[in-house]
């Protein structure tokens, strides 16, 4: 999930330059809608647009590997799962649970 407080958000277009190999705008929004091997880009929408992230990308990338190599998926690092959790409880508490 795409923390805005934590993250660098990128429009699709960004996210085509900011990628390795620059793909395609078009191969980006397949990423986020139909996914590789069962795994897709997360996205967000602002206004009617749709935004990734530079870490969604990253994840994505580590994620599509793993299953390219018939690994299991990457276990979060220990500051991937604090953030998670911090998002977590701030969502919570909003919400007055």
């Amino acid at each position: 999930m795409i923390d805005l407080g934590t993250e660098t958000v990128l429009s699709l277009n960004q996210a085509a330059k900011a990628a390795p190999g620059r793909p395609h705008l078009a191969t980006i929004w397949r990423w986020a809608q139909r996914g590789v091997k069962g795994v897709k880009l997360e996205t967000i929408v602002v206004g009617g647009r749709r935004f990734t992230s530079s870490e969604a990308i990253e994840r994505f990338i580590a994620r599509t590997t793993a299953a390219a190599n018939g690994e299991p998926a990457p276990i979060r690092t220990p500051r991937q799962r604090q953030r998670a959790i911090a998002a977590a409880e701030a969502a919570l508490a909003r919400d007055g649970i």
